[in-house]
């Protein structure tokens, strides 16, 4: 028995379909983006990656396939591999990122890169670091220079948070640098494994250099101001990294090196650039005499991250005045009553001489 017609122009549309949607899953797999030197090499890879994996390898015209790197991407995004290349040589070189899915490759991106001779740099990089708080990037340029700035954390290889600033300008000099630091968006966890990484492409000729190393997130704060007196005493805390500061400051007292007293106090939770002020009081006044105050900033681990001492000189209070009433208003007063007195006295004797003429006038 033949297939009918319509079964077959049903199976011819469904095979159709079929590779279609099989085209179109290879095409939603894309390297999109790379860069390499031979320090690491930055691929963007886009679409569903369910199934795939990320392989990098970077070749020399003249060894070959020189290292690979393998990685597994949880879905798309910048991923960032390093290269160990200790006696590089002078030459040209390649490095490739292949997106990979059962053995077979559905995207492939190349670049390359010249490594050795000399180049002309329109720009230099006085510092570049990064660490719990932000990227430090200190450039200068002789000439105004024109350059396209990326900034990124990355965590396990990929970048968590991507900064770019276009066509920022670059001028000064080794001695006054142009500041571009950053200061990281994002919470960071405390005692992670961070790297931070900085790209500039100067715009006219699409000059490129990364920067990149890794640091471990931790919490910090630094006591900025302290006040102390017979009563109690304050600090004043600022946080400096992006991991939330939740420690406590403590006061410990002491006279004459024998330890008196400690008050610890829990600090509102701090990042970079937050400060708070924290205020105690002792039990009671502290009686005349010489103290001294440790102050220890406690960070999220128990760890001292500052201290400040100072010394309290206390000093016998001031009697209270008693306040005498002057003899002048004492006298004043009691001429005042015996006017009155006398008024009165006045007034009753001619009410009675009056009385005593109306009776005679009467007889």
């Amino acid at each position: 028995m033949k297939p009918s017609l319509p079964f077959m122009f049903m199976l011819m549309i469904a095979l159709v379909l079929t590779a279609l949607s099989a085209s179109a899953q290879a095409q939603a797999q894309e390297v999109s983006e790379i860069y390499s030197d031979l320090q690491s090499c930055e691929v963007a890879v886009e679409g569903d990656l369910a199934g795939t994996s990320l392989r990098v390898d970077l070749s020399s015209s003249k060894d070959g396939l020189i290292q690979t790197r393998a990685l597994s991407p949880d879905g798309p995004g910048t991923w960032i591999v390093s290269w160990d290349v200790p006696a590089a040589e002078e030459g040209s070189y390649r490095a490739c990122a292949s997106l990979i899915r059962e053995g077979e490759v559905v995207s492939e991106r190349c670049t390359d890169f010249y490594f050795g001779g000399r180049v002309d740099i329109r720009f230099d990089v006085r510092d570049a670091h990064a660490d719990r708080r932000g990227m430090t990037l200190l450039v200068y340029s002789s000439d105004l220079a024109l350059v396209d700035i990326y900034y990124m954390l990355l965590k396990d290889d990929k970048a968590v948070y991507i900064s770019k600033r276009e066509s920022v300008p670059i001028a000064g000099s080794y001695g006054s640098p142009t500041d571009l630091s950053l200061e990281w968006k994002q919470l960071l966890e405390n005692g992670e494994e961070y790297a931070g990484r900085v790209k500039m492409v100067e715009k006219k000729d699409g000059q490129t250099r990364t920067f990149m190393n890794s640091f471990t997130a931790r919490d910090d704060a630094e006591i900025t101001d302290t006040y102390e007196d017979e009563t109690g005493a304050s600090a004043t805390v600022m946080g400096t990294s992006r991991v939330p500061f939740e420690g406590s400051l403590r006061f410990d007292l002491f006279s004459n090196g024998t330890f008196l007293t400690s008050v610890e106090e829990k600090t509102p939770i701090l990042l970079a650039g937050d400060d708070e002020t924290v205020e105690i009081s002792w039990n009671e006044t502290l009686e005349p005499g010489i103290y001294t105050l440790r102050i220890l900033l406690i960070g999220n681990d128990g760890d001292v991250l500052d201290m400040e001492e100072s010394v309290i000189e206390a000093e016998i209070p001031p009697r209270p005045q008693t306040v005498e009433t002057a003899p002048e208003e004492e006298g004043s007063s009691t001429n005042v009553v015996a006017l009155i007195g006398i008024i009165v006295l006045a007034a009753v004797a001619i009410v009675v001489i009056r009385r005593r003429r109306k009776r005679s006038n009467q007889k």
